[in-house]
């Protein structure tokens, strides 16, 4: 029982030391990402178009990748998905050095997408599949409550570093972060094990078949979930906006300050949201052990309300900011980017343990990769599009119409809660899959 703990708790710590070697890499730019691309001769639309390219990167591979996940391995998809991850930043500073335009960019981006397609879902499915095989006890949430606080801690540190990096020169923080990623793909090969579950060859030959065969189980214990396909629908219209709000929120801070000199400034409100995302992620204990909070579709309801209603008021604050910019609408928008933060790293790690709940393990890389592919192609759409919208008319007016787009996750969320509870709602097991669609299993 003590050896099997203390396994447990080893898979934890790779578990954090790996997510925070990685977010601290790829967090270094994300302060400074819009700031670079408009410093590179991009308006704030073609910055979108590219960071869209990033979200039909993603959207394109999510499947394809979540192959490579569950065939040879999570540990192999993690590391394929942090050397794509180098390349791609690499790209970035290529077409800023030598002007490479947009075209450069779109390219480096959708690389980027790639690279992250690699790593979401593989993760956490290393890390459930590795717990629930050595009957780890700790619930689920906590885990990734731990794992957001490392985040949100690691966030905090390469965001401000990336800040004041980019104040010295805007290419700095990609260097920085190229370096790093090469040093957490050596710790991901040295520390990570795929435990619980069975990596098995995948030929080139038969991707095509893998993919579909992948696909289908993905499908059928995915979208035809009646849990997990309202929580889908919730990341298709969450992801219409979500991108656009992180990355537009550092130019509209700087316009609300009145000024566009202060890049550090807008690497400070990035790194405040990772450490607010912290305090979140310390009340997830306390708020699901509440009678209240008990029910974790209620958690994830009042969340989704919260969040639209702090977008809201960040609109309704630009629409009455004078031009020029004032003191008092900047420290409003920190107070709700704070609070915005909090309420993020609460119900974050509530949806990652609800939606695990009703995945079986031979899926479940795939059936998180297809949850991200519909965040993916909201994000798609949604960024090019709101920068559309925040050119032609005003980023404020944006962010109006971006509260709408959030609140339509309240009935899906609700859907997904009655589903739950539904006696026709019944438990997921690998051992119920057939043969041919056991994504673990040779065909």
């Amino acid at each position: 029982m003590n050896s099997t703990h203390s396994q447990g708790q080893r898979v934890v710590r790779v578990y954090l030391t790996t997510n925070a070697m990685f977010t601290l890499a790829t967090s270094l730019i994300w302060g400074v990402n819009t700031l670079f691309l408009l410093d590179a001769g991009l308006d704030l639309f073609q910055v979108m178009v590219v960071n869209g390219a990033y979200s039909i990167g993603q959207m394109i591979f999510e499947v394809p990748t979540g192959v490579v996940a569950d065939t040879i391995g999570r540990r192999a998809s993690y590391a394929f998905g942090i050397f794509t991850l180098f390349v791609s930043t690499s790209l970035y500073v290529a077409s800023a050095r030598f002007g490479w335009g947009m075209g450069g960019f779109l390219a480096a981006s959708a690389l980027l997408g790639l690279g992250y397609t690699f790593q979401t879902g593989a993760v956490d499915a290393w890390l459930v599949d590795a717990l629930d095989h050595l009957h780890h006890a700790q619930p689920r949430s906590q885990v990734f409550a731990r794992g957001g606080m490392v985040n949100g801690v690691t966030m905090l540190v390469g965001t401000l570093a990336g800040g004041f990096l980019g104040q010295a020169d805007l290419m700095l923080p990609y260097v920085v972060r190229a370096v790093i990623l090469i040093l957490a793909l050596i710790v991901v090969l040295v520390l990570m094990r795929d435990i619980g579950f069975e990596p098995r060859p995948l030929k080139i030959s038969r991707f095509g078949d893998e993919t579909r065969l992948i696909l289908s189980a993905g499908i059928d214990y995915g979208w035809r979930s009646p849990v997990v396909r309202p929580l889908m629908l919730v990341s298709a219209a969450q992801g219409t906006f979500m991108m656009f709000f992180f990355y537009s929120s550092q130019p509209y801070a700087l316009e609300l300050l009145g000024r566009a000199d202060l890049v550090w400034v807008a690497g400070a409100l990035t790194a405040m949201f990772g450490l607010t995302g912290v305090i979140g992620n310390l009340c997830v204990g306390p708020v699901t052990r509440t009678n209240w909070g008990h029910s974790a579709t209620r958690v994830l309801t009042a969340g989704a309300l919260l969040l639209a209603a702090l977008v809201a008021i960040l609109g309704v604050v630009g629409v009455l900011t004078p031009s020029g910019g004032s003191i008092a609408s900047f420290v409003v928008l920190v107070v709700v980017f704070a609070l915005f933060g909090v309420v993020f790293g609460i119900i974050g790690p509530v949806r990652q343990a609800f939606i695990n709940e009703h995945i079986p393990s031979a899926q479940r890389a795939t059936v998180l990769s297809l949850d991200s592919f519909f965040g993916d192609a909201g994000a798609a759409i949604g960024q090019p599009g709101f920068g559309w919208f925040s050119r032609t008319i005003t980023i404020p007016a944006s962010y109006l119409f971006g509260a709408a787009m959030l609140s339509l996750a309240v009935p899906f969320y609700r859907r997904a809660g009655r589903n739950a509870d539904s006696d026709e709602c019944e438990d997921v097991r690998a051992e119920d899959l057939p043969a041919s669609n056991v994504g673990n299993r040779p065909a």
